[in-house]
């Protein structure tokens, strides 16, 4: 006997996964699929866009296999923002420029900045302009390769593509649009003509939906590439952090959302909207809320390097090193900007550093001090969302780094906040089935995902975390014109690629 179910699928930077959920939020089946970003120079974080398509087929179709299950809607999501700009056919350019983590477009930033004025991009847009500012990376493309752009009619970012590819509609979520700086207006949930058609002429932008929304049905085409019945309601979808606190609730005022995965994400709820030079004021995933929200540049992404480089046979390996290890890895501290940071520092020639490295140091250690590194940038994100204004009452953990207590608990250890573990932390793409399940009768997260533990931070070791946290806040500041010196010099290999560009970084058991 079959049981209605719904599917989740989220295209992430490392994986995309994919769930079936039965209407109570049982998970019947989920599956994950690798893939490679591409790094052709320092700085670029590129991925071409039938990845995405082809991880939601060979997904899809596995997660139908055994046949014990009738789909009834489906739900995506995805990284972003990025940018996949396509002819007027749907036929992509070239490959999609990824969120934050590519950080090529600083000229633009600089120079969209210097033309309508810094101020005036916070008031309207509600974020200032940065790496991760979906509007700046069109510029760029518009700068640098005029020709290509002169063909260029639809922008996507995985989830649209995806909405694109199931159902023929062109269509983009309202928090998606949020992160398209300096294309929409965020007070007016819409986007802003004049800076749009002066950045991007000849871009036709998609209609704005939001994520919840029925964006059509399943095409015949795309039913006999997928196995899913046709006709069924697609929602329109989300970037895939704002999925991952729809998966566990957090989207109440006062909430914090701390997402563990390649890069680590806070989003705040906010009773109304909030700007900050430092952090990106968004609209929400769901009609009335709003965000402050923050993103470091690399976490699991760091970890996932260390295993590789530690050549570990397995995550648990190293994590078992580094509790033994203990706070504070020895006297080693960590910047673990790796990839540049976005919040709060906003500074993409930021660099990682190793700090206080002796002979006696292995690599439990090392590992340590990563893990350490993610809690200090998440404490420095905490303080300046409430410099803001933000009122943080509580923090949910979601995604791949919650699965072991290490890492959760010295994220608390340092910030000296409780975070609540869900009973399902799977993410984005469990929040994707839940939008999809509300478009076939009415659902409540918390049934669906109940809160399993709460991991308390440990008061006898606020004082040396205090420290180092001080001490993390001295050692970029003493070291920032080193490494941007240092970056000025890795851009001269820029037709070189990036040493281990070919590797893929996982997200899972970091």
């Amino acid at each position: 006997m079959t049981v209605a179910a719904v599917l989740g699928i989220d295209i992430g930077t490392s994986s995309s996964k994919g769930v079936l959920v039965d209407l109570s939020g049982r998970v019947l089946h989920s599956r994950v699929r690798q893939h490679r970003v591409d790094r052709p120079r320092p700085g670029w974080v590129e991925m071409a866009g039938r990845v995405w398509w082809e991880d939601f087929v060979a997904l899809t179709r596995d997660l139908l296999a055994d046949g014990d299950a009738r789909p009834v809607a489906v739900g995506v999501s995805g990284m972003g923002p990025c940018v996949l700009l396509t002819d007027a056919d749907g036929t992509p350019l070239r490959p999609a420029i990824l969120y934050g983590v590519d950080t090529r477009s600083t000229p633009q930033i600089a120079r969209l900045t210097a033309r309508f004025g810094a101020d005036e991009i916070l008031r309207r847009c509600g974020s200032a302009l940065s790496t991760q500012a979906a509007g700046a990376k069109i510029a760029w493309v518009a700068d640098t390769e005029p020709e290509l752009f002169r063909r260029a009619r639809r922008l996507f970012m995985p989830s649209s593509w995806l909405v694109f590819q199931l159902t023929g509609g062109y269509l983009l979520d309202q928090h998606s649009a949020s992160q398209c700086t300096p294309l929409y207006d965020s007070a007016a949930q819409d986007w802003y003509r004049p800076w749009a058609d002066e950045i991007a002429p000849g871009l036709d932008l998609p209609d704005l939906r939001w994520p919840g929304e029925v964006a059509g049905g399943v095409t015949a085409r795309a039913a006999a590439a997928t196995g899913l019945p046709p006709g069924i309601p697609v929602v329109t979808g989300t970037i895939d952090a704002w999925s991952e606190a729809v998966s566990v609730g957090a989207q109440r005022v006062g909430d914090l959302m701390l997402m563990y995965g390649t890069t680590m994400f806070l989003l705040h709820t906010v009773p109304q909207r909030l700007t900050s030079p430092s952090l990106w004021g968004t609209v929400g995933a769901l009609p009335g809320t709003r965000n402050l929200a923050g993103g470091m540049a690399t976490s699991g992404a760091v970890t996932g390097w260390l295993r590789e480089l530690f050549d570990a046979g397995d995550y648990p390996e190293l994590l078992r090193l580094a509790e033994r290890s203990g706070p504070g890895a020895r006297g080693l501290l960590m910047l673990p900007f790796f990839a540049g940071e976005r919040t709060p520092i906003l500074d993409p020639d930021a660099r990682g550093v190793i700090a206080g490295l002796t002979l006696s140091h292995g690599r439990g250690d090392i590992y340590r001090a990563a893990l350490e590194a993610t809690g200090l940038g998440v404490r420095h994100n905490i303080e300046a969302i409430e410099a803001a204004g933000g009122d943080i009452r509580r923090v949910v953990a979601v995604g791949g780094g919650t699965q072991g207590e290490l890492w959760t608990q010295i994220v608390s250890d340092i910030t000296g906040r409780p975070q609540q573990i869900p009973s399902v932390t799977i993410g984005a793409s469990y929040g994707a089935a839940f939008l999809a399940a509300g478009t076939v009768q009415p659902v409540d997260i918390d049934r669906w995902n109940p809160i399993r533990e709460v991991r308390e931070p440990r008061p006898a070791l606020a004082a040396d975390y205090d420290e180092l946290y001080g001490l993390y806040r001295q050692l970029y500041a003493g070291s920032k014109a080193v490494a941007h010196a240092l970056a000025a010099r890795q851009a001269r290999f820029a037709t070189a690629p990036e040493p281990g560009a070919d590797e893929p970084v996982e997200e899972e058991e970091s």
